[in-house]
């Protein structure tokens, strides 16, 4: 014990100086502005390459030192820094007014942020009411094997891909106690959760990923476009393919072996890292029964759905098509959420399961539960605004629409790692989507199969991108459903995404001369299951 806490004391000063000598660094660079007033200094780093250090300092901190709240406080610093040009006032400015403050005021994440706390509520009714442990002894008996639980898993992310943020979150609360009675780590419930989140939404004609897709396509396109990228989307589609694989043949690699072999060996689905340890800790009602988990369920997600239409406009004339396009997914989640909520409330009271002190309880216990969620969420948003504000977002494009002529064949392929390096740096795919896909469409026209391509290449990019990303809100939405530590479950599973996301490059590289999805994704399919195999054989999985 001593030993692990003088271990966490030395990647703490580790964090702190690394942190001070990177400021030390940066500073002489433009100290010579430290006497500007802030409101009236242009960040000498504007649209500049420095304009990326906030986040990839942030994110290699976090990584290295497993403290994911101080590393991202630490990258919003350095780019409150970079943007006064280093002058103390101007700094402190823009990181909490502009930056913090800011997120925290913004209609569209406190709606986020609601529904993020009614849905820990809701879970901790469902706990409570014995809801979550019904099923729980239900899938015991008939889910038996490992694979089983793992398939159940993926099925249900499947079967959610209305929202990325409600896939996450309901996908954990429904299969944690299923994935702890096979033993399978909190870690792989992670990683699948995560990759039938964004994965799934990004080619599903109905989501809110395919409204946002779609808004950025003039003429009433959007939808047309989008449906048309879906085969040429290889990051999604061999992410699934992976899985699958992965389920069937109970082969791990990478960290995440470590972590599956101590929950199949010695029980322990944490690895000695549970973030969640007070809500796991749950009383519950013996007398509960599947459809006290299930109801509810199929209520928040009629309800989401409901929310979503209604805040594009359904019930005001438009098409449910239309409605899905125009849907604020903030508004849609929040307002159906607590319809669910109200719903659940009213059901668990009918049945005489659950008192009116039990509710009480668990609105502070589920708010409690979505803390470290909220935080991270908080600061990864904060983050986000200072790479905004220092002009990533017009560097890249920039960058894009100077290489753009050249090399067209292999413009897929261009497209797709900028998108992933953009999304993981940035930890949004969505901001990836509005910079990349208006210049695909300006460089090729909407009936050229190598621009739909280079649209897919985008979409796969961001999520690629977002899925390795530890800024990214469904990574950390991951994390929360699985009631996983936040940084086991980045670094466990870099590994399974990059093995995607090279497959899918090559897959790109393909589709730039054969721009066919007949041909390419069945090839981008046999090189995923090769490239599995190979791993399998060459005994990489320790």
């Amino acid at each position: 014990m001593k030993k692990k806490q003088n271990t966490s004391k030395r990647i703490r000063w580790t964090s702190l100086l690394f942190s001070a000598l990177i400021v030390m660094l940066l500073f002489p660079i433009a100290a010579y502005a430290a006497g500007e007033e802030a409101s009236e200094a242009v960040s000498h780093f504007y649209k500049t390459p420095w304009s990326l250090l906030p986040p990839i300092i942030a994110i290699g901190l976090a990584l290295i030192t497993k403290e994911v709240y101080t590393s991202l406080f630490i990258g919003i610093v350095i780019g409150g820094l970079l943007y006064s040009n280093f002058n103390f006032e101007g700094t402190l400015t823009h990181v909490f007014n502009d930056g913090i403050v800011s997120v925290l005021a913004d209609a569209y994440n406190v709606g986020i942020l609601i529904f993020l706390v009614i849905l820990g509520i809701m879970v901790m009714l469902m706990n409570k009411a014995g809801g979550s442990a019904a099923f729980g002894r239900w899938a015991s008996t008939h889910i038996k094997t490992r694979a089983g639980a793992q398939l159940a898993t993926v099925a249900l992310g499947i079967l959610i891909f209305i929202d990325d943020y409600f896939n996450c979150l309901t996908v954990g609360s429904v299969m944690r106690p299923v994935s702890d009675n096979s033993k399978i780590s909190r870690a792989k419930l992670a990683y699948v959760i995560d990759a039938t989140a964004a994965p799934v939404c990004i080619i599903a004609p109905v989501s809110s990923w395919a409204a946002a897709v779609a808004s950025y396509v003039e003429d009433g396109n959007g939808l047309y476009l989008f449906i048309q990228t879906i085969p040429f989307n290889f990051y999604a589609l061999l992410t699934l393919v992976m899985m699958v694989f992965l389920s069937l043949t109970g082969m791990d690699y990478g960290p995440m072996a470590k972590h599956e072999k101590n929950a199949k060996e010695n029980g322990d689905i944490f690895s000695g890292m549970n973030a969640y340890a007070e809500a796991a800790a749950e009383n519950s009602n013996p007398d509960g029964k599947v459809i006290d988990l299930l109801l509810p369920i199929v209520v928040l997600i009629v309800s989401c759905v409901i929310g979503m239409i209604y805040s594009g406009g359904f019930f005001e004339g438009s098409s449910f098509v239309e409605s899905f396009s125009n849907a604020d997914a903030s508004i849609g989640l929040m307002l159906g959420s607590a319809v669910a909520l109200i719903i659940t409330a009213i059901y668990y009271f009918a049945r005489r399961i659950l008192t009116f002190k039990g509710l009480a309880e668990a609105i502070p216990e589920g708010f409690k539960s979505m803390v470290p969620a909220i935080l991270i969420l908080t600061f990864a948003w904060s983050l986000k605004a200072m790479t905004d504000s220092l002009g990533a977002k017009q560097f890249v494009e920039a960058l894009v629409q100077n290489s753009a002529g050249s090399f067209q064949s292999f413009l897929p392929a261009i497209v797709f790692l900028i998108g992933a390096f953009l999304a993981f740096a940035t930890g949004t795919s969505w901001g990836t989507f509005g910079i990349l896909i208006p210049i695909t469409l300006a460089v090729f026209p909407l009936g050229n199969p190598l621009g739909i391509i280079c649209v897919s290449a985008c979409m796969a990019g961001a999520v690629c991108g977002d899925h390795c990303s530890p800024i990214s809100d469904t990574t950390i939405m991951a994390s929360a459903g699985a009631q996983c530590d936040h940084v086991t479950h980045v670094s466990t599973q870099l590994p399974y995404a990059i093995t995607v996301a090279g497959v899918s490059f090559v897959s790109y590289i393909i589709a730039g001369f054969v721009p066919n999805a007949f041909i390419t994704l069945p090839i981008g399919i046999i090189l995923m299951i090769g490239t599995l195999f190979v791993i399998r054989n060459t005994k990489i999985i320790q």
